[in-house]
């Protein structure tokens, strides 16, 4: 996958920030996560899941210098001439891809032993936190994904978990909002009833990771669903919510591709407790198939024996259950007549063979979200 501008992504759009950060630990994803709002953008480098370093274009070397002053106190060597250093060499330097020039000039710190691998660790930990909790308060914007082959090898300093960090965010966050005068001075009666614990807003919830579909059971990461940060419910034809393992939605896709290697390769892609992929082999039979998986997403290969994607994509939308049922179109075919055919019969989305773990997942990411609007 190429690397491209976010606007050939889609333009702006409502964003569920927590959701996406709840996808990324529980999916271990790994490469470049962007997120665009206003002027301002975030970025977030990822391993498997773990954290490797968290920043946004919001006056980054400031943010470093106050955490190094921070830590300046325990660390004798981060005198003030080694922070102007940094900025003279990093700040203005232009940017060695994958590196931002914060993190450019966090490794200059350890590659001179200023720092520790383990008091890098913490300072890149600090400034997550910072990070994160603005990012979590990003209501508009864009998005974009970009995997490892894209953005190419870079010195991992730390694997941080996300899970504490989006926990202590939310805390601070909430606090902020408890302390401002619009609370103090009084909570309205429909806001204090859709909070966590009943009525009580100062009330600490027992487990907010709960909530936000960060939990951890036996070990493994969960998607939760106590409320809609984390997923929109899941409609189904009826107006009730998708039927739920302990509380957490499940969204189906259905993969309809004649290649068995395409149909297993989209299943490992996709592993994850909060999918239920179900794939289809005989495009004749998919019809029938997919009217009784109802499912929230639909992967429609192009390339098929006796009836091809554009045709049961047409036919599909004709149907009244899935006239709104994201389905994107997945073909080795990039012609500007394929795109044309893909918009006449009304799909939602274009995905190229081959493709990377990373871009099936963006187009994941772009359209599951609004699913529970429907």
């Amino acid at each position: 996958m190429n690397s491209r501008s976010i606007v050939g992504y889609g333009a702006t759009q409502k964003l569920h920030p927590l959701s996406f950060l709840a996808q990324l630990i529980s999916r271990q994803v790994s490469g470049h996560f962007k997120l665009y709002s206003g002027d301002n953008s975030w970025s977030l480098f990822l391993n498997q899941g773990k954290l490797n370093f968290a920043t946004d274009t919001n006056a980054p070397f400031d943010r470093l210098d106050r955490h190094l002053q921070s830590f300046s106190n325990e660390i004798s060597t981060l005198v003030g001439a080694v922070r102007v250093q940094l900025r003279l060499m990093f700040e203005q330097s232009p940017k060695r891809a994958p590196l931002t020039p914060d993190y450019q000039a966090i490794s200059w710190l350890v590659e001179q032993s200023h720092l520790t691998p383990e008091q890098a660790s913490d300072l890149i930990r600090a400034m997550a936190i910072e990070v994160i909790e603005s990012f979590l308060g990003v209501q508009e914007g864009s998005y974009d994904l970009l995997g490892l082959d894209d953005i190419g090898e870079y010195p991992v300093l730390c694997q941080l978990d996300l899970r504490p960090i989006v926990e202590i965010c939310q805390r601070n966050r909430r606090q902020s909002l408890l302390s401002s005068p619009s609370v103090s001075q009084g909570i309205p009666a429909q806001v204090t009833s859709a909070m966590p614990n009943g009525s009580n807003p100062g009330a600490a919830p027992n487990n907010s990771l709960v909530n936000s579909g960060l939990s951890t059971q036996s070990g493994a990461s969960q998607l939760g669903v106590a409320n809609d940060l984390v997923y929109p419910q899941t409609m189904g034809t009826s107006g009730m919510p998708a039927a739920t393992d302990a509380g957490r939605v499940t969204y189906t896709i259905a993969c309809i591709d004649d290649s068995p290697t395409v149909l297993n390769a989209i299943q490992e892609f996709l592993n994850d407790k909060s999918l239920n992929v179900v794939p289809i082999n005989d495009p004749v039979k998919a019809l029938m198939q997919v009217m009784r998986c109802r499912p929230d997403l639909i992967l429609l290969d192009v390339t098929m024996p006796n009836l091809d994607g554009y045709e049961l994509c047409s036919l599909l939308r004709r149907h009244p259950s899935f006239r709104n049922t994201p389905i994107v179109m997945v073909t080795g075919n990039t012609g500007f007549i394929d795109r044309a055919k893909a918009k006449l019969v009304r799909s939602s989305g274009y995905l190229t063979k081959p493709f990377s773990q990373s871009e099936l997942l963006k187009m994941v990411f772009m359209h599951l979200p609004a699913v529970g609007s429907r």
